[in-house]
């Protein structure tokens, strides 16, 4: 069936700036915790809480910039935030100073915050209702597409160009994203839709203080401090143990392709279902990625530095594992993602579903806050900077990766840090189970006291 846009020209230009902008965003990130650490000089640990802010308040700022875009008009606030972006990335890279990393940093996230509500809401308003699903089926395509490509680029950066080099790709896509909305971006009207930033800050409140409905945020984050790990540990955790010949860049992708290709037949397998069983299946699935990729020092025992795939390709171990381990998330995202906003919707008090659904995003906020915070300490504990070492060790390290003596003491329960996501996983799980059990005893008390 033909999509019917109300107005292609919007519609399709919003798209190609949401592609430009997804594919600087995640090609800066994936790369983000290495640039703080090996450019910028922090800690593991303070690159952990200082990744973390980025990625978790990016995610609850727009509730509050959307507010500032329906005064602004969409057209003056996509200007305003890919001329934040640009700066932001283009900083991020020239100066590799902590204080200027971290303005660079709020720069990308202020400017980012407002992209989301705005191309979000134009793909909204240049789609009717019968339409619009298929619209919106578009729209998250081309966020996939932006993001696979935005990781692919980063790899050749890194290793032929530099890390800050990725930082100055983004804020290329950034002007590029810029140009398209000066020539050819036209505001949609959203008169009388917007909530004041008063009215924002008073629903947040209000859904903070709703137990049952925080009770559930806090359970799913518990999935997406797993699937974070994908750029606060991995990064660092395969180049340290594989080699800079390593692209983590490129095994990121893998969560994105089984998406695509999985995510509808899924979804229809599930969806006779109740939604709260099928977010039961992605937390249980989620700690086994985890568990996967702790198994690296089992698969090395049998195989030893090399596992050869259909007799041809060898892989490292540990890149073995970390691409089982991600492929099950991807799994896991598929069961978990798309039945997440119905069941949270039903958690939400009558009347008042919309204001609950506008705070969804409070799992990625928690999640990524304190799931990159984590890994900052378990990298430090378990897999620590090679700069860090003595120079014996660090040259050790060398050789070990080169076949040519064990790997030091230092990483020898490198794979410890997968344990620790592993069981944060499976207290999710568990505690969704506790979730189910005590609200559905809870409704059936209610609709027995209104019977």
């Amino acid at each position: 069936m033909k999509i019917r846009i109300l107005s292609p020209r919007t519609f399709w230009t919003a798209n190609a700036i949401e592609l430009f902008e997804r594919a600087a965003f995640y090609g800066m990130f994936i790369a983000l915790v290495l640039y703080l650490t090996r450019e910028v000089g922090f800690t593991d640990k303070e690159a952990g809480w200082v990744a973390g802010f980025f990625a978790g308040f990016i995610y609850l700022l727009p509730t509050f910039t959307g507010s500032l875009a329906d005064m602004m008009g969409f057209k003056r606030a996509l200007s305003l935030a890919f001329f934040l972006l640009a700066c932001g990335y283009g900083l991020l890279g020239a100066f590799q100073i902590k204080a200027t990393a971290i303005l660079s940093l709020g720069l990308i996230m202020l400017g980012g915050s407002f992209v989301k509500p705005i191309i979000s809401g134009t793909v909204a308003k240049c789609s009717d209702d019968d339409n619009r699903a298929r619209a919106f089926s578009i729209f998250y395509m081309v966020v996939n597409i932006g993001a696979f490509l935005g990781k692919t680029v980063a790899k050749p950066l890194r290793t032929e160009m530099g890390l800050q080099y990725i930082n100055f790709y983004a804020a290329l896509m950034a002007l590029c994203a810029l140009l398209l909305v000066t020539i050819l971006y036209r505001s949609v009207d959203t008169a009388g839709e917007g909530k004041s930033l008063k009215e924002a800050l008073d629903g947040l409140i209000k859904v903070v203080k709703n137990i049952r409905f925080m009770c559930l945020i806090l359970i799913v984050a518990g999935f997406w401090a797993i699937k974070g790990q994908l750029y606060a540990t991995m990064p660092k955790y395969v180049l340290r143990l594989v080699g800079e010949g390593a692209a983590p860049e490129w095994l990121a992708n893998i969560n994105p392709l089984v998406v695509v290709i999985l995510v509808v037949p899924i979804t229809h397998l599930v969806s006779k279902i109740r939604p709260v069983s099928s977010i039961a299946i992605g937390l249980f699935i989620i700690p086994l990625s985890a568990l996967t990729i702790s198994l690296s020092p089992q698969l090395q025992a049998i195989t030893g530095l090399s596992v050869k795939i259909i007799g041809a390709v060898a892989f490292h171990p540990i890149t073995v594992v970390v691409m089982v381990g991600i492929a099950l998330q991807g799994l896991a995202e598929c069961f978990l993602s798309p039945r997440f906003l119905e069941y949270a919707s039903k958690q939400a008090p009558e009347g008042e579903v919309g204001l609950y659904m506008g705070y969804s995003h409070l799992t990625t906020f928690f999640a990524w806050l304190f799931g990159f915070a984590i890994s900052g300490y378990l990298l430090d504990a378990f897999c620590p900077d090679p700069k860090t070492l003595p120079m014996a060790v660090q040259e050790q390290r060398l050789a070990a990766l080169a076949g040519q003596a064990p790997m030091p003491e230092a990483y020898a329960h490198a794979h410890y840090i997968w344990y620790v996501f592993a069981a944060i996983g499976v207290f999710a799980f568990l505690m969704l189970l506790v979730f189910r059990t005590v609200t559905d005893w809870m409704d059936k008390r209610a609709r027995r006291e209104v019977g």
